[in-house]
Order: C-alpha cells, then sequence, then structure tokens
C-alpha cells in the first residue's frame, strides 16, 4: 500500500509560481512512475505531468508544456510540481498519483491517489 500527502496548493496571481509536494509512504516509492492529474470545477480529472521510476523521462499535458516541471527526490520518496506562469485556468485540485505503468501509461489511471491540494490562480 502506498499512501501519497500533497502539500503547496494555495492562492496566487496569474503569472505567479508555487510548488507542490506529494511525501509518499512505504519502501517501494522509487519503484513507481509518479505524476499530477487536476480537476476544475464541473470538469473530469485530466493528466497534468508525470516521471519515470528513474527520473529520467518526463511527460507533460500540452497545456502546461514548459510551465511546469516535476522532480523527484527517492532519497525523501517525494515529487515535486514546481508550476510557473500560473493562469487562472490552471485553477483545480491538483492530485498527486503513483502507478506501475510508463509515464504514457499513467495518462491512463493511476494506483495510488493523493487527497488533493488546492490551487487558485486569480486574474
Amino acid at each position: 500500500q502506498v499512501q501519497l500527502v500533497e502539500t503547496g496548493g494555495g492562492l496566487v496571481q496569474a503569472g505567479g509560481e508555487l510548488r507542490l509536494s506529494c511525501a509518499t509512504s512505504g519502501r517501494t516509492f522509487s519503484s513507481y512512475t509518479m505524476g499530477w492529474f487536476r480537476q476544475a470545477p464541473g470538469q473530469e480529472r485530466e493528466f497534468v505531468a508525470a516521471i519515470s521510476w528513474s527520473g529520467t523521462t518526463t511527460y507533460y499535458a500540452n497545456s502546461v508544456k514548459g510551465r511546469f516541471t516535476l522532480s523527484r527526490d527517492d532519497a525523501k520518496n517525494t515529487v515535486y510540481l514546481q508550476m510557473n506562469s500560473l493562469k487562472p485556468e490552471d485553477t483545480a485540485v491538483y492530485y498527486c498519483a503513483a502507478g506501475s505503468r510508463s509515464v504514457y501509461g499513467l495518462t491512463l489511471g493511476a494506483n495510488y491517489w493523493g487527497q488533493g491540494t488546492q490551487v487558485t490562480v486569480s486574474s
């Protein structure tokens, strides 16, 4: 069993930045593909970014490419989503996810989910 706890959400003005963290429990963190999804009010959950178990491969949704950066620290069992140049349309609940598939496979769904953290970008 893997538990995921997100932190770092909040309110920021358009153009600002936030860094989300996802701390995980369990000794198998380094074997999982990790990623983030988000869900805006009235919309379906959508894929944001993923990073391979080795940290060598990342994959981003087109809507965030060039603005968001995903990284992982296996020593701390934590992944980080650095979000720059935030836009009002980035407003959503952001969920950390862990899965056994590739970064591309994670876009289809995850084995484990966090509870989510709210990100609000004001215009």
